[in-house]
C-alpha cells in the first residue's frame, strides 16, 4: 500500500507524504488501542467491583524500594500506609480487609504488574493485616 502511495503518478510531493503520514499514523493507533485492549481484559478480570466502590482480588506487598519515588512523585516508606493501585487516583484512601484485619491506606504508587493482583500494599500495611506471612493474599477494598 506504502509503495502504491510512492507512486502517485500526477500528485504533488506534498499531498504523497501527507498520504502517507496520515496512513502510518493510522496504523500506530490501531496497533496501541490493540495491544491497550489486551492489558485492560486481564486487569478488569481480576477484580471484582461492586457499586458501593469496593473491589476484591489477590494483593501482595512490596517494600525494597524504600527511598525511591512512586508514581505519584512522592518517596516511598515501606512502613507508610500506602498501597499501588493500576487506575486509582493518587490521594484515595481505601480500608483493605484481609482474615478479619484492617487497615486503611493511601493510594501513591502505581502497580502492581503481576497478572492476577489487585493490589500491592507496603510492608507496614501487609503487616498490619497479617499479609506477610504468605506474601499474596485475599483482601476486600472499600473507597473511603
Amino acid at each position: 500500500m506504502i509503495a502504491a502511495l510512492k507512486n502517485l503518478p500526477g500528485q504533488p510531493v506534498a499531498k504523497r507524504n501527507t498520504a502517507m503520514a496520515l496512513l502510518a499514523v493510522g496504523i500506530l493507533a490501531l496497533g496501541v488501542s490493540a495491544a491497550e485492549a489486551r492489558k485492560s481484559s486481564w486487569r478488569d478480570a481480576n477484580a471484582s467491583i461492586s457499586s458501593s466502590h469496593t473491589f476484591s482480588g489477590k494483593a501482595s506487598y512490596y517494600g525494597n524500594e524504600s527511598g525511591s519515588r512512586t508514581a505519584s512523585g512522592a518517596r516511598f516508606n515501606q512502613n507508610a500506609m500506602t498501597a499501588a493501585h493500576r487506575t486509582l487516583p493518587f490521594g484515595t484512601r481505601l480500608k483493605v480487609t484481609h482474615a478479619g484485619r484492617s487497615v486503611v491506606v493511601t493510594v501513591n504508587d502505581r502497580g502492581p504488574f503481576i497478572k492476577g493482583r489487585v493490589l500491592d500494599l507496603s510492608t507496614g500495611a501487609a503487616r498490619a493485616i497479617g499479609l506477610t506471612g504468605r506474601g499474596v493474599g485475599q483482601v476486600v477494598a472499600e473507597v473511603q
